[in-house]
């Protein structure tokens, strides 16, 4: 951390990557959807609509998904990675129209849960491009999964390589598989380490042997269809580098399987998890770039071992939705508050907070935030963004420039919260859960109602 001070600037602490603004209402548009402008009265667009008359119709906390750059970036997977399958991440935020918009722009859909593969099915989606993950699928859920034709189970344990063999036997439907591999390789944001990163919960070993011997045991099941192998090294990944190392072991597998079993796999995934800005410091990449570089990456490895190149599939996890989303608050108290030093921090208070976006709190993650009412002609003063819960952890944006004459009764907007804002948000405190407005060319749309005190009743059965 580094301290400034300066009269008429600002008084507080700041980490070392944020910078001064020059102009506290403007955006940086990195960390925004594409549609986000602000517009001369510094009123805060998104898709068309201004940011104060959505939520006078809706009121506060919401989220706002920009429909124009989600499909942007699922088109920029879809277009950069040819000949690949794109899986989006339901875990990250999925909604019946969100998966709807997946579909219809040529992804596929992972899904991890009985609940988001019911949210898939109700939309549509062809089952033939859903995946399935978790380390813990019951039988019910393998079951309706297989019944239902999902197009891949992602097997994570030797009882469930049992289960999946039993419930295809017992209806004769073939279950088409894959097996999640542990490659000892573990990568976010920046580095990556490819040592013994296995105390997991996720996957077989490749080291140890066991994923080896779950793909012999599932090779030899009636009406199981091997497709191939899964890896995955982490979330929020910037670059390439990690997945050198993690395509190489996997790879390596692949020709034992071929060597000693006879069967030379179809398919690999990839994994992904690619990154996205929240904050100025981060710096992803594009997926041009990343398409470019895995591709050479699994070409190379695969020349070395004798192998054709699999047919393969990504997991961009966070990148699509992410930045296509913002959260917007309105400020209910700001106080400053003595630090040690002499300094100040001015912390504001919004209507939000934990509920609706754990992350800072669970990840410690940095977020960004604006003054979307209005412009100011104040200077800036570093300030925190805070929620409304019982809980002194409960940060919304840690570190901002925000402009000295905030006050209660303004909006504030957080940018990139489409990613485990809404899919993680809780009743704690028994709040209600925001809505998620679509906007679209001047229009908005609910697609996710607020919930009502009817809704936290409804299973209170008092």
């Amino acid at each position: 951390m580094s301290s400034h001070s300066s009269p008429g600037s600002f008084t507080g602490t700041s980490p070392v990557w944020l910078k001064t603004p020059d102009d506290v209402n403007a955006l940086v548009p990195a960390l925004w959807s594409a549609t986000a402008e602000k517009d001369a009265s510094g009123v805060l667009t998104v898709g068309g609509v201004a940011v104060p008359d959505l939520v006078a119709n809706i009121n506060t906390p919401a989220y706002v998904l920009d429909e124009a750059d989600f499909r942007e970036r699922a088109r920029a997977f879809r277009d950069a990675f040819t000949g690949y399958d794109v899986y989006y991440a339901g875990k990250a935020f999925l909604c019946t129209e969100v998966a709807r918009w997946v579909a219809q722009e040529g992804l596929s859909l992972d899904v991890c849960s009985n609940g988001e593969l019911s949210v898939a099915l109700r939309a549509e989606v062809d089952p033939a491009r859903i995946g399935y993950h978790g380390n813990n699928k019951t039988p019910m859920e393998l079951r309706r999964a297989i019944v239902a034709g999902v197009g891949r189970i992602i097997v994570d344990s030797f009882h469930e390589v049992e289960r999946v063999a039993e419930i295809a036997a017992e209806t004769g439907i073939t279950a088409r598989v894959m097996v999640r591999v542990t490659a000892g390789v573990e990568a976010h944001t920046h580095e990556y380490i490819a040592t013994a990163h296995e105390d997991q919960k996720f996957g077989f070993s490749i080291s140890s042997g066991d994923a080896f011997e779950a793909v012999r045991r599932l090779l030899d099941a009636p009406n199981v269809e091997m497709r191939g192998l899964h890896s995955h090294i982490g979330s929020q990944i910037f670059d390439s580098s990690g997945f050198e190392v993690a395509a190489r072991r996997v790879l390596a597998l692949q020709a034992r399987i071929r060597d000693e079993l006879g069967t030379e796999l179809p398919e690999m995934d990839l994994g992904g998890g690619f990154g996205i800005a929240y904050t100025t410091q981060d710096d992803p990449s594009t997926p041009k770039a990343l398409a470019e570089e895995l591709t050479a990456i699994v070409e190379h490895e695969c020349r070395g071992f004798g192998l054709a190149v699999p047919h393969l599939s990504i997991e961009p996890g966070r990148a699509i939705v992410g930045p296509s989303m913002c959260t917007v608050y309105t400020v209910g108290t700001v106080k400053e508050v003595a630090l040690d030093g002499g300094v100040t921090r001015t912390y504001v208070s919004v209507d939000g907070g934990m509920s609706d976006n754990i992350r800072t709190a669970l990840y410690d993650a940095d977020y960004s935030a604006t003054l979307a009412g209005r412009a100011s002609s104040a200077g800036p003063v570093l300030g925190r963004v805070v929620g409304k819960h019982c809980e002194a952890g409960d940060i919304v944006v840690k570190h901002e420039f925000l402009p000295a004459d905030i006050a209660p009764g303004d909006l504030i907007a957080v940018p990139g919260t489409g990613a485990y804002g809404r899919s993680m948000a809780s009743n704690y405190n028994h709040a209600l859960r925001p809505p998620v407005v679509a906007v679209r060319d001047g229009e908005s749309r609910v697609i996710v109602r607020r919930e009502t005190e009817d809704d936290l009743f409804a299973t209170d059965l008092g």
